[in-house]
């Protein structure tokens, strides 16, 4: 079964293009939403609030009112049955800058950034030295999430990308079409396409809860 699971679907192909994606996604959507998480919630600006309110209000739009419009410009720019259709729509995600600002509006404190001013400190400087680490463990909260959502995704891929490109949630789909459903192979191509997000959680797991558990019986 899993030989042939490789041998009909493209199977291989699929992992290596999910991984990519997952992984591409994952990483631009953890960065942005640390930063502009941070930025909403310990810069004072203008209309900061209005701006969060307005980001937080996309995720009452269901993605489904976006396919088309979205798959015309995918086609302007070119990008039809290739991964940058898959990647760019993604990179930024309002529910992570919602999850940061409110994570890093608890986890760092006004008192600890004024301190990095008056030594000197850059804003680059700040970034890296008090809110990157801060802000590790809800990242990786973040990450875990935004890469599970991603690799699972499959209304988007199936309409955008080829047959031949596919992802896994579409390439399981092409192992379930057909007159005869074979459920061994469908649940083979399940176990395959489950390992990724397993061993992702395997790595990320233990470090989410060994740097949480400490901060919540802090508080």
């Amino acid at each position: 079964n899993l030989r042939r699971v490789f041998d009909e679907a493209a199977f291989g192909t699929a992992i290596v293009n999910s991984v990519v994606v997952s992984g591409s996604i994952t990483l631009c959507v953890v960065v942005s939403s640390t930063l502009a998480g941070f930025a909403f919630a310990k810069l004072r600006f203008r209309g900061r609030r209005p701006l969060m309110l307005l980001v937080v209000s996309t995720m009452l739009i269901p993605p489904q009112l976006g396919i088309v419009p979205l798959y015309l410009l995918m086609g302007e720019l070119g990008w039809t049955g290739r991964l940058e259709a898959v990647i760019v729509p993604s990179v930024v995600s309002a529910f992570g800058v919602f999850f940061m600002w409110q994570y890093l509006g608890r986890a760092v404190a006004d008192e600890l950034l004024d301190a990095a001013r008056v030594d000197g400190c850059s804003a680059g400087a700040i970034m890296r030295h008090v809110v990157v680490p801060a802000a590790r463990p809800g990242a990786a909260v973040l990450a875990l999430f935004t890469f599970v959502q991603a690799w699972n995704d499959f209304m988007w891929p199936l309409v955008v990308l080829d047959p031949e490109n596919p992802t896994v949630p579409v390439a399981l789909s092409t192992l379930a079409s057909g007159y005869y459903e074979e459920y061994s192979l469908v649940l083979t191509g399940t176990v395959v396409g489950t390992v990724p997000t397993l061993l992702l959680f395997a790595l990320l797991g233990r470090r989410i809860v060994g740097e949480i558990m400490p901060r919540a019986a802090g508080h």
